[in-house]
């Protein structure tokens, strides 16, 4: 079989540049609509509750699916999996721009949302399966640096899309990207899935996961508007409270189950993932409450704004295929301990900031966030994908990226909650709109800062050398 792999030793790098460039459509999708939320609401006329939801409900689908999508690729076949998702992306992208209601497009998006559920997990789960384990590093850091690139392109790109053509296009052009991408997947990319003889869906395990994470995450995002004591909140923490416990119930009497359970015995599996979701919840003051604070208060156009994180994009295409390459010789859990201690170093450096702060008081601490997330995200995923068995790789990537949606939520929740609370502290303590803010935001770094060193712990204690990293093959096929 590895000879009938590996027969054109070059695609799996074509394999590789096809799931990059999926992979880059997907992240900038991430960004590149919050620019242009201003516009959108202008033109179809809708209020702000209708277009939190234009962000909300793709939110809520791609958080929701993602598992059941890994779990889908290892069944069904990773590539048809990650080839209907890419369809379902770029068709709705189509009916985005073509929208003319609030209802059309948040449904439209919600849509999104499955497509990239269903692609995002087969990306990590198919370089997993077709590179051996002393490239898989590598191949992983360069999965990494484009979903980096693509996330600080979306606002500029966003930015320059609206004031000079449409809102609609930033949708649009995804729809050249995506059919491309399809050729490519078809052409290029080998079909791989679980070998097990006896496979069905676990759809109890389903039903059960689904319910948790909507309203889990559901309750997270809308937290900060009902009040986290609310009936309707406390309602979702309970609901689920009780499907996500009825999910590991399931799962643990279920004879072939959606998520084995057992990979969280692997010390190496669940400390990634809980630095997964402890560098997503960190990181979201930086890329939320900083671009407010430099185009709000200190008066900075939306594209200069997305300029000044360059830097630390730059440094993270840079370095993260030279982690991954570093985590194949010598494992994970320094690396990553070393990189959560210098996101944290960022986060403490850039709680000096002031209302008169410019770029470059600005810059060191963007500059070490982007070295660190190199040295963080690489090693966690392949730790990850390393840790779990390569006919699991599709269910694992599932976990990996739901856990940082979590973090995702947990940040808008969290840190959303600590900056603007001091926030509103400092203004009833006399402080003017900007100081108030920037005490607010610095608190928040501070909060940062200590959740980046609790990561690095947890990589330390937890992490070790992958279980599977030299019996792991590559099991692609090629189709």
């Amino acid at each position: 079989m590895r000879a009938a792999i590996f027969a054109d030793e070059n695609r799996k790098w074509w394999t590789l540049g096809a799931l990059s460039f999926a992979l880059f459509m997907i992240m900038l999708d991430n960004t590149i609509v919050n620019v242009a939320l201003p516009a959108i609401k202008s033109d179809l006329g809708i209020g702000t509750s209708e277009l939190e939801w234009v962000v909300t409900a793709y939110a809520l689908t791609f958080a929701v699916l993602l598992l059941t999508g890994g779990k889908l690729g290892d069944l069904y076949g990773r590539r048809l999996i990650f080839t209907i998702g890419l369809i379902v992306f770029t068709v709705s992208s189509l009916a985005c721009g073509l929208s003319s209601s609030a209802t059309e497009l948040i449904a439209a998006r919600a849509v999104q949302g499955v497509g990239s559920a269903l692609m995002m997990p087969a990306t990590l789960s198919i370089i997993s399966a077709t590179f051996a384990a002393r490239e898989r590093g590598m191949a992983i850091g360069i999965w990494a640096g484009v979903s980096a690139m693509a996330l600080a392109i979306g606002p500029l790109l966003g930015g320059v899309i609206t004031e000079h053509i449409s809102w609609n296009w930033i949708f649009y052009v995804n729809v050249p990207i995506g059919i491309l991408a399809v050729v490519a997947s078809i052409v290029v990319v080998p079909e791989s899935k679980d070998s097990s003889r006896e496979q069905r869906l676990d759809l109890p395990g389903l039903l059960t996961s689904g319910i948790g994470l909507l309203a889990l995450v559901y309750a997270l995002i809308e937290a900060h508007s009902f009040g986290w004591t609310s009936a309707r909140i406390l309602s979702l923490f309970v609901i689920a409270a009780v499907a996500l416990a009825a999910f590991v119930y399931v799962e643990m009497h279920q004879r072939l189950p959606m998520l084995d359970l057992a990979l969280f015995r692997n010390g190496t599996f669940t400390g990634a993932n809980i630095v997964a979701i402890l560098v997503t919840l960190a990181m979201f003051g930086i890329f939320v409450f900083f671009p407010i604070y430099m185009q709000t208060f200190l008066g900075w156009s939306p594209i200069q704004a997305g300029a000044a994180l360059l830097p630390w994009t730059i440094l993270i295409v840079i370095f993260a295929p030279i982690a991954g390459k570093l985590s194949d010789r010598v494992g994970s859990r320094w690396l990553i301990a070393g990189g959560m201690t210098t996101v944290a170093l960022c986060c403490l450096e850039l709680s000096t900031v002031t209302v008169n702060s410019g770029f470059w008081q600005m810059l060191p601490g963007f500059m070490l966030g982007g070295l660190g997330m190199a040295f963080v995200m690489t090693p966690m995923s392949a730790a990850v994908m390393g840790a779990a068995p390569v006919d699991k790789a599709g269910v694992a990537s599932g976990v990996l990226n739901t856990f940082r949606q979590v973090g995702v939520a947990l940040g808008i929740a969290i840190m959303g909650a600590i900056i603007t609370n001091r926030e509103a502290a400092a203004a009833r303590a006399g402080a003017d709109p900007p100081h108030a803010f920037v005490h607010g935001l610095t608190f928040g770094m501070r909060v940062s800062a200590v959740i980046c060193l609790g990561g690095a712990l947890a990589a330390a204690a937890l992490i070790r050398k992958y279980r599977y990293a030299e019996q792991a093959q590559p099991l692609a096929e090629a189709a």
